[in-house]
């Protein structure tokens, strides 16, 4: 039997829609007038909601799809952030102990969780208590694996963590190390907290303090310290690296929160308890065909969606089950949300843009200026209506670093009116709604491949699916893949992401195995350098295998531009 993908409405991303998003026996314009129903102001929003959703114009993420009317016990919520870790094993309100069983509750309800494990002690350090010494942060977090791990069994979604030390924890060599192999803490993303202190001292070799609270361990070459976390991303993939000073820098609510940790894909730091709600302009949706066989991007009708999606994702929040009352508390208090697009790659290939040239970045930057820019307006009007987020202070929020680049007329609007949301936006990976989306290309990424495997995970284990390019399938367009694309091309769109986008950018940086090993370090210092609040990397030649698997022998799948008919032989 033949599966390969490349229909446009394919039957495995219909399988995998209904697996994942819905109940037995509903079909999808069901589950989407569920949804719509479930965050609903009136009959008119319902309906105007509903043609965006059965247009796949905008996706919710999954567990808002599979959660909003429905019966099941499902958290709309993909991104969660610890409480802070109280440097204790089972004594007290955030103990070691305690935050792995809010953990455990917040995974069981669907949510993925970050935590912050800076507040640990090292190892070896003296518990006066107890007479004796510490295991260090590292122990601790495979006791958060096998939490992730038992939770993940339950169901068919797996459990998804991020870890994250600063780079000045005394223990940060083993937390380097930690993932340098295929079989320990595989329920974690981890990544370093970089400070602007620690980027400086390794551009110019300088000591570098390791500390825990007033006391300093000890100082190391910050540059070797450097070349050794980037001997482990070359090798491993690990740790990820995010520049928490930038984060905090750039926060709206830098005037009531501080941030340590991110959710387990990077693209929205979080305060301790923190919550965000995502979602996707799927902008190949967006594309008009003339008639004389020019396409072009429709500005009009992805600004006249968004009041409509900012005001039904706003309602989730109230509408809401949440797996802590303190993960309540926050979300209500701040209304995050975090929307963003997917599909980038394959609209503006179409439109004639290649991934990562000026004519790509210059349209990414108009797009998701439009899409911000009508966000906050959007949250302005509403605050009008309904009163803005408990925690606004309009003089201090006007003075936020991101919300002074917004348009003029939307900040006198933010003024005038306040904001219901704190934050609007952010990119995430989007990859099984974009998969769902008969494979879009995902979020801000290039194309992977024209064909290729993906493992899905289930809950009776992996299983191979082979699927196509939309682009090919449907404009017979093949855009640039990742091999294709530099690395200083990656980091010029994730850079241009990050300016526009008030969270953060989940965005990886493929890299090809006969890379220059300066130029490889040098994508974080560039990074760094233009604003990226994080940078991660992948070397399709490491030691760390990939969910996607490039076909070497694949037919390729081509589409006639004239009659459309699509063939894949």
């Amino acid at each position: 039997m033949d599966t390969r993908l490349c229909g446009p409405t394919v039957p495995f991303c219909e399988e995998l829609h209904a697996q994942k998003y819905r109940s037995e026996g509903e079909t999808f314009r069901d589950a989407m007038s569920r949804v719509a129903s479930a965050l609903k102001d009136s009959d008119e929003h319902f309906h105007v909601f509903r043609d965006i959703l059965l247009d796949m114009r905008f996706m919710p993420a999954g567990r808002i799809q599979a959660s909003m009317g429905s019966i099941r016990v499902i958290t709309p919520y993909n991104c969660f952030v610890s409480p802070t870790i109280v440097d204790s094993f089972v004594d007290g309100e955030n103990s070691i102990m305690d935050t792995a069983l809010k953990a455990a509750a917040t995974m069981r309800m669907g949510g993925g969780i970050g935590y912050d494990f800076s507040t640990l002690r090292p190892k070896g350090a003296m518990i006066k208590k107890l007479q004796s010494r510490s295991s260090g942060p590292i122990s601790f977090m495979e006791i958060y694996d096998a939490v992730c791990r038992c939770t993940a069994s339950s169901g068919h979604r797996r459990g998804a963590q991020m870890g994250v030390l600063r780079v000045d924890h005394p223990d940060v060599e083993e937390f380097i190390h930690a993932k340098n192999n295929q079989t320990k803490l595989t329920g974690f993303n981890i990544s370093l907290a970089v400070t602007d202190e620690f980027m400086a001292a390794a551009s110019t070799g300088k000591a570098f303090p390791l500390r825990f609270g007033e006391e300093i361990y000890r100082f190391v070459d910050a540059a070797e310290l450097w070349e050794l976390i980037m001997r482990s991303t070359w090798d491993w993939a690990e740790p990820g690296v995010i520049f928490i000073d930038q984060i905090n820098r750039m926060n709206n609510l830098y005037y009531c929160e501080k941030i340590a940790a991110t959710n387990p894909c990077g693209e929205q730091p979080l305060p301790p308890f923190g919550a965000c709600l995502l979602g996707s302009f799927n902008l190949v949706k967006y594309i008009s065909k003339h008639s004389d066989g020019a396409f072009s991007f429709d500005i009009d009708r992805l600004t006249a969606d968004i009041p409509a999606i900012v005001r039904a994702m706003d309602n989730v929040v109230d509408r809401a089950i949440y797996p802590l009352p303190e993960q309540k508390a926050e979300a209500l208090s701040k209304r995050r949300m975090g929307l963003g697009v997917t599909g980038l790659a394959n609209t503006a290939e179409v439109l004639g843009y290649v991934y990562g040239s000026d004519k790509f970045i210059k349209f990414e930057t108009e797009v998701l200026k439009i899409i911000t820019n009508e966000c906050y307006r959007a949250s302005a009007l509403l605050a009008a209506e309904k009163g803005g987020f408990p925690l606004f202070n309009a003089k201090k929020y006007k003075l936020g670093q991101f919300v002074k680049t917004l348009d003029k007329d939307v900040q006198a609007l933010i003024i005038k009116n306040g904001i219901r949301n704190s934050h609007l936006t952010s990119i995430a990976p989007t990859g099984t709604i974009s998969l769902c989306a008969d494979n879009v290309s995902s979020g801000i990424e290039p194309v992977f491949e024209y064909e290729f495997d993906r493992t899905v995970i289930e809950f009776d284990g992996p299983r191979k699916e082979t699927v196509c390019d939309y682009g090919v399938v449907n404009f017979g367009v093949r855009g640039r893949r990742c091999s294709d694309v530099t690395a200083k091309e990656h980091v010029d769109v994730l850079v241009a992401a990050q300016i526009c986008v008030d969270s953060a950018v989940s965005k990886t940086c493929n890299v090809s195995t006969d890379m220059p090993w300066e130029a490889f370090k040098n994508i974080y210092f560039d990074s760094w350098q233009r604003g990226a609040k994080g940078c991660a990397t992948f070397r399709l030649g490491g030691k760390r295998s990939g969910m996607l698997e490039i076909k070497e022998d694949a037919p390729s799948c081509t589409v006639d531009p004239v009659s459309g008919k699509r063939d894949c032989t």
